[in-house]
């Protein structure tokens, strides 16, 4: 995980400087202003004080995210995240080439591995998304297909309700992952992949991590 990045100023209710406070911010214990979602739960805060929102631009790193965005598709991220060990051992640390290679037999010692998430129809996307990670390395690679659908602006949510589900772009990319046999990739996976690495900010305007990736400013 990459080292948790530096505060920006905030009041002690969660109000962006000259802005109104948010209902959907906690100021922490430790003088942090975060998420409802990330601001009690020891797991959920380390991510989101540590990685979620921070540029992801490596192929594994990359294959790793949209396989547990897949994951978690009906389910809480809480879930996945507590699993997210069991996945990479499963997984062979979501090395692409290693997964490409997954026969029967492998599907099988998925299925019964009662660590990860036991869905056929997931474990057979995350395999089949390997071999066109592969495949896509003759177009320049997944990372160069995945970014080129960065935004040219990034939402600036004071609430949950803010955050989109979806966007233009995120449409696009789960059209160009489809089309290139990608598998559990629809607009709304697409698009929490977008927040995931960086592509978008959606942390709430207030928060200490709004602004901090490098990829957008906070004014953004």
């Amino acid at each position: 995980m990459t080292a948790a990045p530096q505060p920006r100023a905030t009041t002690s209710t969660g109000t962006p400087p000259g802005g109104a406070p948010s209902p959907d911010l906690i100021l922490g214990e430790d003088g942090l202003v975060r998420p409802r979602w990330a601001a009690t739960d020891p797991l959920l805060r380390e991510y989101y004080d540590t990685e979620w929102g921070m540029p992801v631009r490596d192929e594994r790193g990359l294959f790793e995210r949209l396989s547990l965005e897949a994951f978690q598709s009906g389910l809480s991220w809480a879930i996945v995240l507590r699993k997210r060990p069991a996945f990479r051992h499963a997984f062979a640390q979501f090395d692409p080439e290693a997964v490409a290679d997954y026969d029967d037999a492998d599907v099988d010692r998925l299925l019964a591995d009662a660590a990860i998430i036991r869905n056929r129809a997931k474990i057979l996307a995350t395999i089949g998304n390997a071999r066109a990670t592969l495949a896509l390395r003759e177009e320049g690679g997944l990372a160069s297909l995945v970014w080129g659908f960065q935004p040219a602006q990034t939402p600036r949510p004071t609430t949950v309700a803010d955050i989109p589900t979806a966007s233009p772009e995120s449409r696009a990319l789960a059209a160009a992952l489809k089309a290139r046999g990608f598998r559990f990739v629809g607009p709304t996976t697409a698009f929490a992949l977008m927040e995931a690495v960086g592509m978008v900010d959606t942390h709430l305007v207030g928060s200490h991590r709004r602004g901090t990736s490098g990829v957008w400013p906070a004014s953004e």
